[in-house]
């Protein structure tokens, strides 16, 4: 694959080997549809076979968000349906696992909301830099389904055991200063500082030894690999879920701007 076969990813490369990459569907606050969430499993490994590349940096196209997660109507069609479900169940796990095999550092600068698949590529960057006015969810509970993407394989790793569950069981919102305190993101600045800090940490790396540096992510990552037998059975108590009826009625809920009424809440009374 090409940069030009991406509709919904901008890539702009800068000097020193910095590659800065935009996910760009901006009047959907960058949602990721069927199209970009696949996107998301390919581009890594083009970036990685590209030698004018040493450091990626990802951020979200606007002012409003990284990745408003899933978007509605996509994950609509998904549930309920085996074969599509199966399908997201490999991509989802493909888009952490090929950002774990990307050699190159990948800097994400967390411009806004992010949540869900959008959350997977911000938080299993390598560094991490939110503004601080920026919120993050995983979100999964808000429509019925468990926490899924990357939140099993990394969250525990990154702000602790107790703080992972507390904010995946509740899908309760962190701002950037709140994540930055807790360990969930490297770093948080005001918002009109982001990107220039961001591709500052980029030049710093692209200017480094690449080796020293790329091994050191390979190091590091094995943290993450140990846990895939934890990860692959979230991904696909996820998708289990992506099967049954909570879903229907947290979509609903989401679209109807209303608090959910779960069927699994109902029927356990």
């Amino acid at each position: 694959m090409n940069y030009s076969d991406f509709q919904h990813l901008k890539l702009d490369l800068k000097p020193d080997g910095v590659l800065l990459m935009t996910l760009n569907r901006p009047e959907v606050m960058n949602a990721t549809n069927a199209r970009l969430h696949w996107e998301l499993t390919k581009i890594w490994d083009v970036m990685n076979h590209d030698p004018n590349v040493r450091v990626i940096v990802v951020t979200g196209a606007g002012d409003r968000a990284f990745s408003a997660g899933g978007d509605l109507s996509w994950i609509s069609e998904t549930a309920g349906h085996p074969d599509r479900v199966a399908e997201n169940l490999k991509e989802a796990g493909d888009i952490v696992f090929n950002m774990l095999a990307c050699e190159k550092p990948i800097v994400s600068a967390i411009n806004g909301v992010a949540v869900g698949a959008g959350l997977a590529v911000a938080l299993m960057a390598d560094i991490s830099i939110m503004a601080e006015e920026a919120k993050i969810t995983d979100g999964h509970v808000r429509i019925g389904v468990s926490a899924g993407d990357h939140a099993v394989i990394s969250w525990p790793l990154l702000c602790g055991m107790a703080k992972a569950k507390y904010y995946l069981m509740t899908a309760e919102f962190v701002d950037g200063k709140e994540a930055e305190r807790i360990g969930l993101v490297s770093l948080c600045v005001p918002r009109a500082q982001l990107l220039d800090k961001a591709m500052a940490v980029a030049n710093k790396l692209a200017n480094g030894s690449q080796h020293a540096i790329r091994y050191t992510k390979r190091s590091l990552n094995n943290w993450m690999r140990m846990s895939q037998p934890a990860f692959d059975a979230s991904l696909a108590l996820e998708m289990l879920c992506f099967m049954g009826n909570d879903i229907k009625e947290g979509l609903a809920a989401v679209k109807e701007k209303r608090e959910p009424r779960f069927p699994s809440t109902e029927n356990s009374r």
